[in-house]
């Protein structure tokens, strides 16, 4: 039987100096090991050390530039290898530029973050343990010669990130820092192993029309040289049903079939359980008493298409799962940390609860980050989160030209392969922005008729994923309409991203149009308060402070921040406020775009928010910073990503009462709709009933002495039904005039936290709990509310017990208590 042992122990690492020496390196690391973790990188081993300073706090990062510059070794000793007719060295993942040599010799070179690579290693062990040594040059060193190669390519930065096969954001990005790292970055081991092994197991997983779900395993083994004479058993078994096959002398690879009669499927969240199934391939003597190998996964049975049907809007993207049509309620997921081999699965299954807990359905692993572990696939199986996986291209031109383009062809075949098994894994995607960057970048000029990548998206993945994985829908790239007969941003037509509100326009821009499905969409806010405080030394705490400054990487993005605001407030005085609001204003944003998409569907068929978590602690899109804390923006997305929601729309330049249901049952209850004064309580009143049926939007009208306001400074509109609120002011914040904010605050210590209970005696809106600022350990359970007089609502609080001098003054926010709002009147007391 084939035997792993992994190889974590007795590695140390070291400065190579043979051919350069940054300037910047530290004396005491020239000729002195320093002792490493594997799985890891040069990074965190030095900064385990003591060698580097953290380069997620103040401006660290620019200090340790000079790492990604160095030449490293990682050494260990193999032991000897015996007892099995064969013994390979295995690596899952080399970060990046690595020759491996073993004892005298060298075993290989990669160039490639996202392959595996195996060596035969059988003869050099077999005397005695041997010296290993995975000696890595400078990933810049490699991407220049490369550039210097095949030329100059167009991209958003200067960094040479096209040029080389490894993680892009590893170089910077607009959310990210600038460490470029070095390191065996998944678990290395050694497989000794006789007669023959399992090569490869690609299995396509289906269901018929009757219910049958359906395996297909082909599989493909390598025999050593005893085995090369024999006939071999290869057998597959899954839910309960199994089938053999035999393998003759001479034949490397085989098909079986399995028939699962009315099999339980596997379902997105909300839609139905998440049933998996058991899944082994075995390989074995020709009498099946011999065991040699074995493959084990589990897999879930359900159907998936991608309906781009045409029709009176344009064409369609939706996904259709199991038979069903379904709104993604999505978010682009990047690189959970900018060291990758420090994501445990208990890290990633902790942000991906957080994403299901906001109603989230659809996880996009972004194309300038990874093919992520085994452990986030299998998270979103069990939590029934489906997958849109790009391939690993965004935002610039990539050659198509050697060394790359077999380099990129060998990672694509290989990642399908891998993750191929795991249901939560609905779709392919070529590219991020690439397709839509040679047309609308002035790329074209500037690349001359050189190569960008355009074979990659519309030739060479389609085969590799038709050839491969063909029970899974492709795209070319996000945005892509399909075709170049319509442009690739058209939002009529296949995916949309959505940056010219933020970029250049106020949110309200989202309103112009209808997307079939928006890909890419998004606001920024800083993060926790709690979360700057670790990570910034800054005093005082200013938006303009260095810190903050170096923590904001996207181009003017505190600018785009202040313009925001000012659509709709007074500027802001003060840090506290200026924090309040910008993170107000991202979660604004994203409701106004998702309440408008939504109520459109199933013209619109999807929403992925850009984007669920940060790398590190920075102003982003992030609804969770880089360290865990929610973001207002988190606690919105439960109300926006629920599966009914309740928001007033115009409709031709009048109200709507929109209720969308997406749950599988109708829904019917009675909505009350009222237009308030703020000073002077009820104006106009309307009950009316709701009728929406499954998976559907009902539209309801209005009435004018509702909708239409008095005096639309002080009057606003609120919609109840079923527990669910809709609120819509006519003017921005600044023009309204809100009365003084009156409250009071009762705080309740329970055993796990406290209990804060607030009560409004006026208008109180967007009421904000900011519990970081209570203790850094504290989380609270909801976001923003909108309070009537009278009213309450309570804040559970864990982290934080009730007790210190935080209680006297719990850290509420509001819009009529920032000082930002409009002209405030008396207060009706």
């Amino acid at each position: 039987m084939k035997v792993s042992t992994p190889l974590t122990r007795g590695w140390t690492l070291r400065l190579n100096t043979s051919r350069h020496r940054p300037p910047q390196a530290p004396d005491a690391l020239v000729g002195l090991p320093v002792a490493a973790t594997v799985p890891g990188c040069v990074h965190t081993d030095l900064l385990t050390a003591g060698v580097i300073a953290d380069p997620f706090v103040d401006r660290n990062e620019v200090d340790v530039a000079w790492v990604g510059r160095a030449d490293w070794d990682y050494h260990t000793e193999l032991p000897a290898a015996a007892g099995h007719e064969r013994t390979d060295l295995v690596f899952d993942g080399l970060d990046t530029v690595a020759e491996v040599r073993l004892g005298g010799g060298v075993l290989g070179r990669t160039r490639n973050m996202h392959r595996s690579y195996r060596f035969d290693v059988t003869e050099a062990l077999g005397a005695g343990p041997a010296p290993l040594t995975v000696a890595f040059t400078s990933a810049y060193e490699e991407a220049e010669r490369v550039r210097g190669l095949l030329g100059e390519r167009p991209g958003p930065y200067a960094e040479p990130f096209p040029f080389i096969r490894k993680m892009a954001c590893a170089f910077g990005w607009d959310w990210g820092p600038t460490l470029v790292t070095a390191g065996l970055w998944r678990q290395p081991r050694l497989e000794q192993w006789s007669t023959a092994r399992l090569a490869e197991v690609r299995p396509e997983v289906t269901v018929l029309d009757d219910g049958t779900g359906i395996v297909s395993a082909h599989v493909t083994v390598e025999r050593a040289a005893s085995g090369a004479g024999r006939t071999l058993r290869v057998g597959l078994d899954v839910a309960g049903t199994r089938v053999h096959a035999e393998l003759p002398p001479g034949a490397d690879t085989v098909t079986l079939r399995a028939e699962v009669p009315g099999v339980a499927l596997w379902w997105p969240r909300g839609y139905g359980e998440q049933h998996r199934h058991p899944c082994t391939v075995a390989l074995a003597g020709a009498d099946g008493a011999e065991p040699l190998d074995t493959w084990e996964r589990a897999v879930g049975f359900r159907t998936v298409r991608l309906d781009t049907g045409e029709d009176e809007h344009g064409s369609a993207f939706t996904l259709v799962v199991n038979g069903t049509p379904l709104f993604a309620r999505g978010v682009n997921w990047i690189p959970e940390d900018v060291f990758p081999s420090r994501v445990t699965r208990r890290r990633y299954r902790r942000r991906l609860e957080q994403a299901a807990a906001a109603g989230v359905d659809l996880v996009r692993v972004w194309g300038g980050g990874l093919y992520e572990s085994e452990d986030f696939y299998e998270t979103c199986d069990e939590l029934g989160l489906m997958v849109w996986q790009d391939f690993l291209f965004a935002c610039a031109a990539y050659p198509e030209d050697e060394p790359l383009r077999s380099e990129i062809e060998s990672e694509a075949r290989e990642n399908v392969v891998r993750l191929m098994p795991h249901p939560s894994l609905v779709l392919w995607n070529g590219n991020n922005e690439n397709l839509w960057g040679f047309r609308d970048w002035d790329w074209e000029p500037a690349l001359a008729g050189a190569s960008w990548g355009e074979a990659y998206y519309l030739d060479l993945l389609p085969r590799v994923v038709a050839q491969t994985d063909p029970t899974r829908p492709y795209w070319a790239g996000s945005p892509w309409s399909g075709s170049w007969d319509h442009h690739p941003n058209d939002p009529g037509h296949g995916t949309a991203h959505s940056w010219e509100v933020w970029n250049r326009e106020d949110y309200t821009g989202y309103l112009k149009d209808v997307p079939r499905f928006v890909a890419e969409f998004g606001w920024q806010a800083p993060p926790a308060y709690a979360t700057l405080r670790r990570a910034l030394s800054d005093s005082p705490l200013a938006p303009e402070s260095p810190g903050m400054l170096h923590h904001q990487k996207a181009e003017d993005g505190n600018g785009k921040l202040d313009r925001g605001l000012a659509h709709h407030f007074a500027p802001p005085t003060g840090f506290d406020t200026w924090h309040y609001l910008t993170q107000l204003n991202q979660a604004r944003a994203v409701a106004t775009g998702v309440e408008h998409w939504r109520s459109h569907w199933p013209r619109c068929a999807g929403t992925i928010l850009w984007q669920l978590n940060d790398c590190w602690p920075v102003t982003s899109w992030a609804a969770v910073d880089g360290d865990g804390r929610e973001k207002p923006l988190y606690h919105e997305l439960k109300r926006l990503y629920a599966d009914r929601l309740l928001t007033l729309q115009d409709r031709g330049g009048r109200l709507v009462l929109a209720a969308v249901n997406q749950s599988g049952e109708p829904w019917s209850c009675q909505a009350r709709v009222r237009r308030l004064d703020a000073y002077g309580g009820l104006v106009a009143e309307h009950l009316l009933p709701v009728r929406a049926a499954a998976r559907s939007v009902a539209l309801l009208d209005l009435p004018d002495h509702v909708v239409t306001p008095g005096d639309p400074r002080r009057e606003f509109l609120v919609a109840d039904a079923d527990g669910l609120r809709a609120v819509h002011f006519a003017v921005p914040d600044h023009a309204f005039a809100y009365p003084v904010a009156e409250m009071t605050t009762q705080v309740t210590p329970d055993a796990d936290g406290a209990r804060i209970t607030v009560t409004a005696h006026t208008l109180v809106r967007d009421l904000l709990l900011q519990a970081d600022r209570l203790h850094p350990d504290a989380r609270t359970d909801r976001g923003l509310v909108t309070l009537l007089p009278g009213e309450t609502v309570e804040f559970t609080v864990s982290g934080w017990t009730g007790g210190g001098p935080e209680a006297a003054a719990v850290p509420l926010h509001c819009v009529n208590a920032s000082g930002v709002a409009g002209p405030v009147g008396d207060p009706v007391r």
